[in-house]
């Protein structure tokens, strides 16, 4: 059998009322334009979906575990197409729109193309307020800035990539934050994108999509790639506020008297800096370590193992210039007998260093073991 020049894959969850005509469409684009095709439907559905698709001619292929993601993972494993087309199977997207896709990625003019609703024409009814003028810009606008970007409609489910482009993204995401991985990888690996305007049209069943669960996964999906925005600068901020108060208050004087709650404040400020900043590097060692950051310039120093000793090491100072202080306050209370003591700004500088040192600590701990294992698996 020779290789059909498209594949389209259609992820399918209990489509029965569309499905068919989905495929309908396609074939009868295809047969127009005298393409060679394939069409593939990974099915995970309990209602008659799977039948009405093979019934309707095309290929069945069954994902081992639910999920946007894996659908699509097990449709490109099967998939032998030059060109593959992602739509979806509940007739929201206009399949005989597909040349649209097909010739810009025919002609070699670009590498992987994204369909647009917000560009194109999106029917009464067919996208939520909520959707259009708030989740999908506002997710869009965060993808953009972070990977250099120019998308206008990033969660578009309608898309053409060529086999080659697919095969160097490296695709791993098994929900919906896959839509985002691919625009992620395609901008890391340097592959052309081109958007081209659709018309999107109401679903005739009840959506599938959580709004609020799914916008999220999206977010916390970018977080990973680029942890920077969202933890480190905030944190680095909060730090040097939290210090700038708590010194400034510190060298006054009568911290219990005149400022005691600025002073706390500005303790808790820096703590909660240490701590997101501590979360980031986390989140990026384990972005390195599953390929979704280059371990390069800062970062790569930080990861030295020189540099995680020496992060143990001022942890370490940190927590006993804590316990020691918080000692002496502690002798200080038993030598008076127990009665009242003013020492409350020693004591929240103490909490201070000795969490800040924890803190530090753990996270060159767990660095240090996240990187033992990135070791040992690239030695196997």
């Amino acid at each position: 059998m020779s290789r059909p020049l498209v594949s389209v894959i259609i992820p399918c969850m209990n489509e029965e009322e569309t499905i068919g005509e989905v495929i309908k469409k396609a074939k009868s684009t295809f047969e127009k334009e005298g393409i060679d095709w394939e069409i593939i439907v990974s099915d995970n559905s309990t209602d008659n979906s799977r039948k009405i698709a093979e019934e309707s001619g095309a290929r069945i292929v069954i994902p081992q575990k639910k999920g946007y993601g894996n659908a699509y993972l097990a449709g490109f494993r099967h998939a032998s197409g030059k060109f593959i087309i992602l739509a979806d199977a509940d007739d929201t997207y206009d399949m005989r729109e597909m040349p649209r896709f097909l010739k810009p990625l025919i002609a070699g003019e670009t590498d992987f193309v994204m369909g647009t609703r917000l560009k194109g024409d999106i029917k009464k009814n067919a996208m939520p307020w909520l959707h259009r003028y708030i989740g999908n810009p506002v997710l869009t606008w965060t993808l953009n800035w972070l990977f250099k970007t120019n998308i206008s409609d990033a969660h578009s489910g309608m898309r053409a990539i060529t086999r080659e482009a697919y095969d160097r993204l490296d695709m791993k995401s098994e929900g919906m934050e896959f839509a985002s991985e691919m625009i992620i990888e395609a901008a890391r690996k340097k592959i052309r994108i081109t958007e081209v305007p659709i018309t999107y049209y109401p679903r005739q069943t009840p959506s599938k999509l959580h709004s609020w669960g799914d916008g999220w996964r999206h977010l916390r999906f970018m977080m990973l790639y680029n942890p920077t925005p969202f933890f480190y600068i905030p944190g680095i901020l909060l730090i040097i506020l939290g210090l700038f108060m708590t010194l400034v208050l510190a060298l006054k004087g009568n911290v219990e008297t005149t400022s005691l709650h600025s002073f706390i404040l500005g303790s808790m400020l820096a703590i909660i800096g240490t701590q997101m900043i501590a979360t980031g590097s986390v989140m990026k060692v384990y972005g390195i370590i599953h390929n979704k950051i280059e371990k390069t310039g800062m970062t790569a120093k930080m990861l030295d193992y020189h540099s995680l000793e020496s992060g143990l090491v001022v942890g370490v100072i940190l927590f006993f210039a804590g316990m020691v202080l918080g000692t002496k306050i502690l002798l200080k209370w038993i030598s008076s007998g127990y009665g009242s003591l003013s020492e409350v700004g020693n004591a929240v500088i103490s909490v201070v260093l000795a969490a800040v040192g924890i803190q530090i600590i753990f996270s060159a701990l767990i660095i240090s073991i996240f990187m033992l294992e990135k070791k040992e698996n690239g030695n196997k």
